[in-house]
């Protein structure tokens, strides 16, 4: 087959750039790859795509940032995206090109925008999977409103939980399409997992209020005051960096609790801990979590939605605790530190179980969903032209002032398709 990808920017880093590069790779062994960048701002990824799977660049920021195109408000992409004023006339143009000209057997969206690109746009022979990294519960009604204007034309969503699963079958009107789960990947360490004999708690993800790193570092101190030989790890950058340094430094944890900045790839580091820590009130999914299971540690996270109640078995291979539940926590990571042998056989269930997010297996699942896709689709008719531009000149954008440039680009589109 022939796969390709939509990201939103492949040279910045984020959990769904790191899952869309682990199951490109994977998908690479047996079949022709490549990932299509939105966005470009910078000579090199900060991760290493695999030279079997080709990166195409769309709009390099670098130099096109003063395009008077990309200056211009964007009319396919919906407004109602969090990552909108990202986008332009110019991104709508160069998206739309790309699309008419694919060739590909399979093109994957990954975020809920690109999504909305891939229905309007996409040649009507290609597979259409939107991934949702997000959740459908947690996007404004004005951005559900588009998605099930525009996601009928899709061949499959593929949220990352089979929660996010659920809530799209029971709320969206979506007959035809394919709503299954798809979790993110995550591949073996290349060096051998935790033992759990050093002293440390490790965290990861960005500076930012919905991860509560202010409430781990609250927890971690009844941690350090029992035992001030242990040490809390975090890593991350982000707004809240100021915030969570007063914090540390308020409550006298400067020699305990140290904020490690950005590190990629976090293998090393994590191998370096026993305990991993996730303390949002808000998860879609979990990506340091799984990280952090296949290095053989323990996780200690926030009960949140979505995913940590997905991937954690509580008292198997690791803790669950309510959502700002500070005490909870910190009794939770006591109950490790305490148990070395409890911290351990916990590390090691952790490390057997995170196993099926191992990219092959997530690959073997796709694999399954796109043949699945393709046999269906060759044997229905294509959707008649027409429903493009009806649904265009519908109004998916809820702009009615831009709502012809809409349509031409999408009429523009049509004509540039082999």
């Amino acid at each position: 087959m022939k796969i390709s990808f939509l990201l939103h920017n492949a040279y910045g880093i984020g959990g769904t750039i790191t899952t869309t590069f682990n199951l490109a790779r994977a998908l690479a062994d047996r079949h022709d790859v490549e990932i299509i960048s939105a966005l470009r701002h910078r000579e090199r990824p900060n991760l290493t795509p695999d030279p079997r799977v080709r990166l195409r660049p769309l709009v390099d920021l670098r130099y096109e940032k003063n395009d008077p195109r990309h200056l211009t408000p964007a009319t396919v992409f919906p407004s109602s995206e969090y990552r909108y004023r990202q986008y332009s006339a110019l991104t709508d143009e160069r998206i739309g090109e790309a699309l008419a000209s694919l060739d590909a057997d399979v093109v994957v969206g990954t975020r809920p925008g690109l999504n909305v690109h891939l229905a309007l746009q996409a040649p009507e022979r290609t597979v259409r999977v939107g991934q949702e990294h997000l959740t459908l519960d947690n996007h404004p009604p004005r951005l559900r409103n588009a998605l099930r204007r525009a996601y009928p034309r899709l061949d499959a969503i593929t949220p990352v939980t089979e929660a996010d699963a659920r809530a799209y079958r029971r709320k969206m009107r979506l007959p035809g399409v394919r709503v299954q789960a798809l979790p993110n990947s995550v591949p073996a360490p290349a060096l051998p997992p935790a033992d759990g004999r050093e002293r440390v708690v490790l965290a990861a993800g960005r500076l930012v209020p919905v991860k509560r790193f202010d409430l781990l570092i609250e927890a971690f101190a009844a941690v350090a005051a029992e035992r001030p030989d242990w040490k809390l790890r975090i890593y991350g950058k982000g707004e809240e960096q100021e915030r969570l340094r007063a914090l540390i430094d308020r409550l006298g944890l400067y020699n305990n609790v140290f904020l490690m900045g950005a590190v990629t790839p976090m293998e090393a580091e994590w191998v370096k801990g026993s305990i991993g820590a996730a303390t949002s009130n808000f998860e879609p999914f979990g990506m340091t979590i799984v990280e952090a299971m296949r290095c053989g540690l323990p996780v200690v996270s926030t009960d949140c939605a979505y995913g940590p109640g997905e991937i954690i078995a509580p008292g198997e291979d690791g803790r669950l605790v309510p959502v700002g539940d500070r005490d909870a926590l910190a009794g939770a990571l006591l109950d490790l530190v305490r148990d070395d042998g409890l911290r351990r056989r916990m590390g090691r269930t952790a490390l057997d179980n995170s196993r099926r997010y191992a990219p092959d297996r997530v690959v073997a699942q796709a694999e399954r969903l796109f043949e699945e896709l393709l046999a269906a689709r060759s044997e229905r008719r294509p959707v008649s032209r027409g429903t493009d531009h009806a649904l265009v000149s519908g109004g998916y954008a809820a702009r009615d002032t831009v709502l012809v440039a809409a349509s031409s680009v999408v009429r523009t589109v049509r004509k540039a398709r082999p």
